[in-house]
């Protein structure tokens, strides 16, 4: 008979378990991701800094999460606001070496101000993470 009520407790108690467990891989998911993303932005900062000699960093933003809007996965989106002197496709060449410029993943833009802007968005370590949904 007690052996019919550990059975019944642990029955009970392993939905609550999962989910606990289930929760913490998330949580541990979203940690991994987030420190993806800043490591993510601070190389794309150190590679501007070292390739461009005039460069004067304005802004710098990165996110994490579903930045496209479709689908249910976890991007990483770097962005910087610089200036200077270099024109777009030089600042392209200065920086093939690191990155692939495809127009959607990786891309140089200028803005109305005179400013540039390079964005970088990869797929998260964790792409299936609930932060991505």
């Amino acid at each position: 008979m007690k052996w019919i009520k550990r059975f019944g407790i642990g029955i009970l108690v392993l939905p609550v378990m999962l989910t606990a467990i289930w929760g913490l891989y998330e949580i541990f998911g979203m940690c991994i991701n987030h420190i993806a993303t800043e490591k993510q932005t601070s190389t794309l900062q150190r590679n501007l800094e070292t390739e461009i000699p005039d460069i004067e960093i304005i802004s710098v933003y990165s996110e994490t999460g579903n930045t496209s809007g479709t689908g249910n996965h976890v991007d990483c989106l770097s962005s910087i606001v610089f200036s200077t002197e270099m024109q777009e496709t030089e600042i392209e060449d200065c920086l093939s070496q690191y990155y692939v410029f495809d127009e959607w993943w990786c891309y140089v833009d200028q803005t109305d101000d005179g400013y540039y802007t390079i964005s970088v968005n990869t797929s998260a370590p964790f792409a299936d993470n609930i932060e991505g949904h």
